[in-house]
């Protein structure tokens, strides 16, 4: 990456209900107890939601590219193999900690409106953030409260389940 472009703004985008349309996958979430494994099995096969990847890619002009999501760490691959098959930018990508393995940790579930503030309040020390783009209400609200321009992705709809995982259980 060239001096110039490590200067450029960042436009942090999110991915579920953002960049991919997980509407036929929020049906794992419905099932007692939720599939979270088939939920996030099934994220390779996610639509472009049209609104959001024409967003990155405008914003791409001006700014850096980073990703910022609720997925989990092991689903690194999947997600980096998505972005790719639908010709968006190349970034960083943040994701979740993993739980442990046998005996391990349970990996980091809390709400995404205290993780990614994190993140962002972390990048924001040495870059300028030009945008945040998320579906989550909660998230923009946080993000906007602390001084951040934020784009509330309004253009897939989430279910109820899906609302309660990003909000309360920390899942994505």
């Amino acid at each position: 990456m060239s001096d110039d472009r490590s200067k450029a703004p960042l436009a942090v985008f999110d991915l579920d209900n953002t960049l991919a349309d997980t509407t036929h996958r929020q049906k794992f979430l419905e099932r007692r107890p939720k599939d979270w494994e088939g939920f996030f099995s099934a994220a390779p096969q996610d639509p472009p939601a049209p609104e959001g990847i024409a967003l990155v890619r405008e914003s791409a002009r001006e700014c850096e590219i980073v990703y910022l999501t609720g997925r989990p760490e092991r689903c690194r691959r999947d997600t980096l193999d998505w972005l790719a098959a639908q010709g968006l930018p190349e970034g960083r990508v943040y994701m979740r900690r993993d739980a442990g393995g046998p005996g391990g940790g349970r990996g980091d579930r809390r709400p995404a409106r205290f993780t990614k503030l994190e993140i962002l309040r972390r990048l924001a020390r040495t870059r300028e953030i030009r945008v945040l783009v998320d579906d989550d209400e909660l998230v923009c609200e946080d993000a906007r409260r602390a001084g951040f321009t934020v784009v509330r992705a309004d253009w897939v709809t989430r279910s109820a389940e899906m609302k309660a995982a990003q909000e309360r259980e920390g899942r994505t």
